[in-house]
C-alpha cells in the first residue's frame, strides 16, 4: 500500500455556515469507496489490541476485514455479534480515547477510523433494510430492567437473546434516554435510534413508558409478586448538578438537562410545529467545558442566539469533551472564555438574567484528576452581559428508584455500590451505566449493560438448579 493510500479517510461534513443554521446531522458518513479505502489500511494485527479498547467487545478486526472485501453484509453480522445498537455507537462513541486509541497504526500515524466504519456498516445495513433478529427459545424467566437508556437496552438486548421474557420500565413517553433527550439531533438523529429500538422489540423486548419505578411499582413489588426473577437498575444520572452561586433561580437560567430535553425529546428546535419554545436572549453563557456543554452551545447557535460562550475554569487543554466536538463547536462560531469562572448571576428588575460576575483563574498543581487545578486571581472579577445562562457542570443520580429500595447500599454521592458484574447489595438486583458510575460515556453504560446480563443469566441459572436439587 502506498504512503497516499495509508491517509486516514477524512468523514465528509455539512458546511460550518449552513450547518450552524439546521439541525441535520453534520458528519455525512463515509461512501463505500471511502470506507473500503480506510478497511484496506487495517493491518489485522495478530493480537489486536484494538478489541481491548472496545467496552462492548465488538470483533473489530473482522468486520473491518469484512469492509475491506466489500462484504458489507458480513461486516453487519460480525458487528451485531456484540454491539446491539452499533449506528448510534460509530456517532456518538468516543473511539479516540478506545479502541483507536490502542490501533497500532496510531504509534506513527493516524489509527484506523473503527467508528466511522462502524456507523458505515450500521447505516448500510438499515439502507437495506436489516434481517429480522433470530428470536431465542423462551426459557420461561422473566427479567425486568428499569430504563430505557443505554445500558438497559443494552441489558435488555442480551438477556432476549438468551431466551428471557424482558420488560424494560420508562419514566418518559419514548426510549433512548439520553439518546433521545440529551444528545442533540445533529448528532444522533433520533430516526436512528428510533430504527436500533425496533430492533430490540423485534427480539421479543417489552418496553413499558410512563412508569416511575419507586412510585408506580417498587423494585421488591416486581421482584416478590410480579414475578420477575432478577431487576437490573439502569436509571442514569440524570439529576443537573449547580454551583451554587448566587442568582442561579434566576428566569433565563437553565440546566443543561431540561435545556436540551426541551429542544431534543419535546422537538422545542422545531416549535412552532411542536409547542415547546425555548426562551434564549441574544447572549448565551454555556458553564462547563464537556460533551454536554458543547451539545448546549452548538444547540444555542441553532436556536439563533447571536453569541454564545463556553465558560471554563481551566484551559483548553483540560477541556474533557471530544476534540471533534470542540472543533465542531468553534467552526460554528462558539466563543471560548478560558480560565474564568462565575461568582454570581445578575438579574434586572424583573427577574431575568442581564449580566454574570466572573473572576479570571490561572492554573496551579495536578488535582486528584491529573488535571491542573484553577486557582482564583484576587481583585481579577469582571462582568459580562447575559441574557442566558446553562449550567452543564454534571449530573448526579435521580434517588427516586434507589431511595425506594429498602436495602440498596448507595455511595456518598447516591450512586449504586455494584461489583464489576453489576451485583449489588441485594440479591438478584443488578445495575449499571451512569447510576453506578456516575455521569460517562453511551458506550460504558452499555458494556456494564452486558455484563450485567451475563451476570444476570449466570445468578437465574445458578439459582434454577439449586432448586431443582
Amino acid at each position: 500500500m502506498s504512503l497516499k493510500e495509508q491517509i486516514r479517510q477524512e468523514m465528509p461534513c455539512q458546511d460550518p455556515q449552513v450547518r450552524s443554521a439546521n439541525f441535520e446531522e453534520v458528519a455525512l458518513g463515509y461512501s463505500e469507496e471511502q470506507a473500503v479505502k480506510e478497511a484496506a489500511r487495517c493491518i489485522q494485527c495478530k493480537k489486536p489490541r484494538c478489541r481491548e479498547g472496545c467496552p462492548v467487545e465488538v470483533l473489530i478486526p473482522d468486520f473491518i476485514k469484512a469492509v475491506a472485501e466489500r462484504d458489507f453484509a458480513g461486516a453487519a453480522v460480525k458487528l451485531k455479534e456484540k454491539n446491539a445498537l452499533p449506528a448510534i455507537c460509530g456517532r456518538v462513541c468516543p473511539q479516540e480515547s478506545q479502541c483507536e486509541q490502542k490501533c497500532i497504526l496510531g504509534v506513527k500515524s493516524e489509527p484506523v477510523a473503527i467508528g466511522r466504519l462502524e456507523r458505515f456498516v450500521a447505516d448500510w445495513e438499515m439502507a437495506q433494510g436489516a434481517d429480522a433478529p433470530e428470536a431465542a427459545p423462551a426459557n420461561g424467566e422473566k427479567v425486568a430492567v428499569i430504563g430505557a437508556g443505554p445500558a438497559g437496552l443494552t441489558c435488555a438486548a442480551e438477556l432476549a437473546k438468551l431466551g428471557y421474557a424482558v420488560t424494560v420500565f420508562e419514566a418518559l413517553h419514548t426510549a433512548g434516554g439520553v439518546l433521545m433527550y440529551g444528545i442533540p439531533e445533529f448528532r444522533l438523529p433520533k430516526a436512528i435510534v428510533d430504527k436500533e429500538i425496533a430492533n430490540l422489540r423485534r427480539l421479543g423486548v417489552d418496553l413499558q413508558f410512563n412508569a416511575v419505578i419507586g412510585r408506580s411499582v417498587t423494585v421488591e413489588e416486581l421482584m416478590n409478586e410480579r414475578g420477575y426473577a432478577a431487576v437490573f437498575l439502569g436509571t442514569g444520572a440524570g439529576l443537573p448538578n449547580f454551583m451554587g452561586i448566587p442568582g442561579e433561580n434566576l428566569c433565563g437560567v437553565f440546566s443543561a438537562n431540561e435545556f436540551l430535553t426541551r429542544t431534543n425529546l419535546m422537538k422545542g428546535f422545531r416549535f412552532p410545529e411542536y409547542g415547546t419554545p425555548v426562551k434564549l436572549g441574544r447572549k448565551v453563557a454555556v458553564l462547563g467545558a464537556g460533551n454536554v456543554a458543547m451539545d448546549a452551545a452548538r444547540t444555542a447557535v441553532r436556536l439563533g442566539a447571536e453569541e454564545v460562550t463556553i465558560v471554563y475554569r481551566r484551559s483548553d487543554q483540560e477541556m474533557p469533551a471530544r476534540a471533534e466536538e470542540i472543533e465542531h463547536a468553534r467552526e460554528e462560531g462558539v466563543q471560548f472564555k478560558l480560565l474564568t469562572n462565575p461568582v454570581e448571576i445578575i438579574g434586572d428588575e424583573n427577574g431575568w438574567v442581564k449580566a454574570m460576575k466572573c473572576l479570571r483563574y490561572e492554573l496551579g498543581e495536578p488535582d486528584a484528576s491529573g488535571r491542573r487545578k484553577p486557582v482564583a486571581i484576587p481583585g481579577s472579577e469582571f462582568i459580562m452581559d447575559m441574557d442566558t445562562v446553562i449550567v452543564a457542570i454534571g449530573t448526579g443520580p435521580n434517588p427516586l428508584a434507589t431511595q425506594s429500595t429498602e436495602g440498596l447500599e448507595l455511595n456518598r454521592r447516591g450512586n449504586i455500590v455494584a461489583d464489576e458484574e453489576g451485583r449489588t447489595s441485594i440479591a438478584g438486583v443488578f445495575a449499571g451505566g451512569d447510576i453506578v458510575t456516575g455521569a460517562a460515556t453511551v458506550i460504558l453504560a452499555m458494556g456494564a449493560g452486558k455484563k450485567a446480563a451475563r451476570a444476570i443469566d449466570a445468578y437465574i441459572t445458578a439459582k434454577s438448579a439449586e432448586a431443582a436439587n
